[in-house]
């Protein structure tokens, strides 16, 4: 199951207390405080992994809470430190403050982490407070509580190429055929409910990530249908493919819908360069191929037009060295 927002609650562990201790041993009755230190409470960390790509784990468990520093002990001896809680989340997720919905870090690499929630620090022991005019002191200090958060995770999935068009345009077969993606494919719409990411090799040693989106409706920035639920991932991509199923009655209009829904969104999408793809090629006669072939697209962020067919493989060669060519 694809999960891409969640909200969690984190608490860091409390400060271990420092204690009231003096040096007791045979031959020295009255030796002097050596209360120790209490440990520090355990973090709280959020740290990326390349190998997740859901925020699924996080419907089940949204409570963490570290480890509690230990009391110090006599012999000037410090409590031991908390146990932190480290917890994975998918390269790509922003972490943000839920009650003031203030980005704390957005996680773009590999192992990237931050520290949610500090521990508590410990407290001091009886030793620590000794004077020349208070040599034994017999008092100590408190541990202090740790940090304690509710926190918003927010899933934008990191591609190169995003996929975008209607529902039924091609685009889970496209990913099928150009990567190892295994999307689940049928001839009705919102075949795709979730986003797909695919690894399409260029040669033996350059390679891009392609995603999958489900398909937009007119309105999607409103939230009808799906797409308001997935625009977001879009951001991400650094390439956008219009994918158009040239048999419909307006091509043309389907493309316009579509970059408005994305401008509605948010407008500095159409800021990347694109390419418009006219899809099911092979369900086309002559007469509707030179029809949609004399179809004039005026935008400047518009680097090149394709007519493909997933199916037959039709164009997919060249569709593939474009959108590298646009990458680099």
């Amino acid at each position: 199951m694809f999960i891409d927002y969640a909200t969690i609650f984190v608490k860091a562990g409390r400060g271990g207390n420092g204690i009231v201790s003096f040096r007791r041993e045979k031959y020295v009755p009255k030796g002097g405080p050596d209360g120790g230190n209490g440990g520090d409470g355990g973090n709280i960390i959020i740290k990326a992994n390349k190998h997740l790509n859901t925020l699924l784990d996080f419907k089940y468990k949204k409570h963490y809470k570290a480890g509690n520093g230990e009391n110090g002990k006599s012999s000037n001896k410090y409590g031991k430190k908390g146990e932190d809680i480290v917890i994975s989340v998918p390269v790509g997720t922003i972490v943000k403050d839920a009650e003031t919905g203030k980005v704390l870090i957005d996680l773009i690499k590999d192992k990237q982490e931050i520290i949610i929630a500090h521990g508590g620090k410990g407290g001091r022991g009886n030793a620590e407070f000794a004077t020349s005019t208070n040599q034994a002191p017999r008092f100590a200090e408190q541990g202090k509580e740790g940090e304690e958060k509710k926190i918003e995770l927010e899933l934008k999935l990191i591609a190169d190429v995003g996929l975008v068009g209607f529902p039924n345009a091609g685009k889970s077969t496209l990913i099928s055929v150009i990567s190892a993606a295994k999307p689940k494919i049928a001839d009705y719409p919102f075949t795709t409910l979730v986003p797909n990411l695919g690894i399409v090799k260029v040669d033996e040693f350059k390679s891009f990530v392609v995603a999958d989106m489900p398909g937009l409706i007119e309105g999607a920035h409103l939230g009808k249908g799906l797409g308001i639920q997935f625009l977001r991932h879009i951001e991400r991509t650094r390439v956008l493919a219009f994918l158009i199923d040239c048999t419909i009655k307006n091509p043309k209009e389907n493309l316009k819908i579509l970059r408005q829904e994305l401008k509605l969104f948010k407008k500095e999408l159409l800021k990347k360069p694109q390419l418009v793809v006219f899809t099911k090629i092979d369900l086309a006669d002559e007469d509707l191929i030179k029809k949609i072939k004399k179809i004039k697209l005026n935008d400047k962020q518009i680097k090149a037009i394709h007519y493909i067919s997933a199916v037959t493989h039709t164009g997919i060669d060249n569709l593939i060295k474009s959108m590298w060519k646009l990458l680099q």
